[in-house]
């Protein structure tokens, strides 16, 4: 799978958790009767609605030629990726395993660390600035 392929499952993860915190609002579901743990499944909200923002802006960007979206790209994975993994490590201290849960946020971890692989090896560039030699 190529960079085309990482943009489509990026734009499908944006549009997804904009759909998700939509229907989420609008009361088409509740994901939790307790108070705690919808408080919790809020307080994702903000990183949510940045993994959106950084990820569609990003797309916008690099579909019109624009260097700048490469980078908006790592953002918005590496955003994702803290997403998930956040949300497995909270699942994983209560030990609730429901596959309905993990799944998803087991895509939002993994992802990530995918798609940041294939944009650095398709371009073969390092994420760290190249070393300049200082010798007298």
């Amino acid at each position: 799978m190529g960079e085309r392929w990482v943009k489509r499952l990026m734009l499908g993860t944006d549009v997804g958790l904009l759909a998700y915190w939509t229907a989420s609002a609008l009361g088409v579901f509740t994901a939790y009767r307790d108070g705690v743990m919808a408080d919790w499944n809020w307080s994702f909200l903000g990183l949510d609605l940045m993994v959106s923002a950084t990820g569609l802006t990003a797309l916008w960007l690099a579909r019109r030629g624009n260097p700048a979206g490469r980078s908006l790209m790592l953002v918005s994975l590496a955003l994702t990726h803290a997403a998930g993994l956040s949300a497995l490590n909270f699942w994983a201290l209560r030990g609730d395993y429901s596959p309905g849960w993990w799944a998803p946020n087991l895509w939002l971890a993994l992802f990530p660390v995918f798609g940041v692989w294939v944009l650095f090896s398709r371009t073969g560039r390092s994420a760290w600035p190249a070393r300049t030699s200082s010798r007298r």
